[in-house]
């Protein structure tokens, strides 16, 4: 059986709209994207996991199908329209959010501004960790490129690392659908991210102090996030679970969705018998 999307539409405080799908009834999980993608990366956790959990996979402001006007100016901006998300949907409970690489970076922001709100965290493929020099060097000199028209620069630098080597392969068709989102980003939103991901700040001192249990996942294959230094994250964080996904890169949700659904349906079920 298919399982029905529906397709949501908020407005923003701050200007524009916010897009989402979801999918399911139930205990809220928000699954948050990565950079620069949109909510169509969480496909199979929309039609996977809504037997289990209201499933909401918003487009950050700017990405996919939402407005970005005006451009963010921090991570926190982000989490901020996601509580507007929340509160526009009558969801007052605490939810699960579960963010994929830029969206673990938001996920430690909402921790920080609403963490009444959270029931349970998801970090998929991402770090604790602040920019080192270097990288936030780099982030600013893609800033330029992309204001210059070059978002598919972006999308290029991108390409070669997202992915476990097989998927290449095996899933060409997942890989290119992939290319062709971060390719029709707006660029203005691209750079915009780009910036608020240079000036996060660490979160690595938080760690022990996170408001609820969390969930880390990571492909045994990634490069830009490695499962070690994810394990790590998780062993510093009070009530925390480390899974490692099998041959998947730092898009495990895409490439390896049955594992990592097991691996979130099992947490969700945990967080239910407390």
């Amino acid at each position: 059986m298919t399982t029905p999307l529906r397709s949501i539409e908020v407005p923003l405080k701050a200007g524009g709209t916010l897009a989402a799908m979801e999918a399911g009834a139930g205990p809220t999980l928000l699954c948050v994207h990565g950079f620069p993608l949109d909510h169509s990366m969480w496909h199979h956790q929309l039609t996977g996991l809504a037997a289990h959990a209201r499933v909401i996979a918003p487009d950050l402001r700017g990405f996919g199908g939402s407005t970005g006007t005006p451009p963010v100016e921090s991570l926190d901006d982000f989490a901020s329209d996601l509580v507007e998300l929340l509160d526009h949907l009558g969801i007052h409970e605490p939810v699960v959010f579960c963010g994929l690489s830029m969206g673990g970076y938001i996920a430690f922001r909402f921790a920080s501004i609403a963490a009444d709100r959270l029931r349970g965290l998801v970090f998929c493929d991402t770090r604790a960790a602040a920019d080192s020099p270097e990288a936030s060097a780099n982030r600013h000199r893609m800033v330029e490129i992309v204001r210059r028209g070059g978002v598919k620069t972006v999308a290029d630098a991108m390409h070669g690392k997202l992915f476990a080597a097989d998927t290449y392969v095996e899933l060409a068709a997942i890989v290119e659908d992939t290319r062709n989102v971060m390719l029709t980003a707006c660029g203005e939103t691209v750079a915009a991210a780009l910036l608020a991901m240079a000036a996060r700040p660490d979160s690595t001192p938080a760690l022990s102090q996170l408001p609820c249990p969390s969930l880390w996942l990571c492909g045994s294959e990634d490069s830009i996030t490695p499962a070690t230094e994810m394990q790590a994250n998780a062993e510093r964080t009070r009530d925390s679970q480390f899974v490692e996904i099998a041959a998947a890169g730092h898009m495990a949700p895409l490439e390896q969705p049955a594992a990592v659904n097991k691996a979130i349906e099992r947490f969700l079920f945990s967080l239910e018998q407390r």
